[in-house]
């Protein structure tokens, strides 16, 4: 079961929950205007927020603590960049509808994925001693 605050899933709904997201993006992604500067940033959004739900997988697949941690870097980093790409597209006025859910979600999962990093990590030194 993963923690953070509050929030407690177990692997299972976490899948379900970045997918959810994925989809969400790629909506917004498809909703954004024609321009190049949208379109450059669009494709960048659109690798990123899906990108945390198939490294989510990968997690769930991991054969060890160390594997986990490392893959687990990898989810945190992608929401990351996700939420960065949403900030990026209100910050520069390319549209502001549907933004602040997303930039929300990508935000409660970065601390979600961190926190599991962070007790994983702490298990994997306890176990080294």
């Amino acid at each position: 079961m993963l923690k953070a605050g509050d929030i407690s899933l177990n692997a299972e709904e976490l899948k379900v929950r970045t997918k959810q997201f994925a989809i969400r993006i790629i909506k917004f992604v498809q909703a954004l205007p024609k321009s190049s500067e949208a379109q450059v940033i669009g494709r960048q959004l659109l690798r990123s927020g899906t990108s945390v739900a198939a490294n989510y997988r990968a997690v769930c697949r991991s054969r060890s603590n160390p594997e986990f941690i490392a893959k687990m870097g990898t989810v945190i980093e992608e929401a990351d960049e996700t939420a960065f790409w949403l900030e990026l597209v209100d910050e520069a006025s390319i549209t502001s509808e549907h933004v602040e859910p997303l930039l929300r979600e990508a935000g409660e999962l970065v601390k979600i994925f961190a926190a599991s990093r962070l007790t994983a990590s702490r298990r994997n030194q306890k176990s080294e001693i």
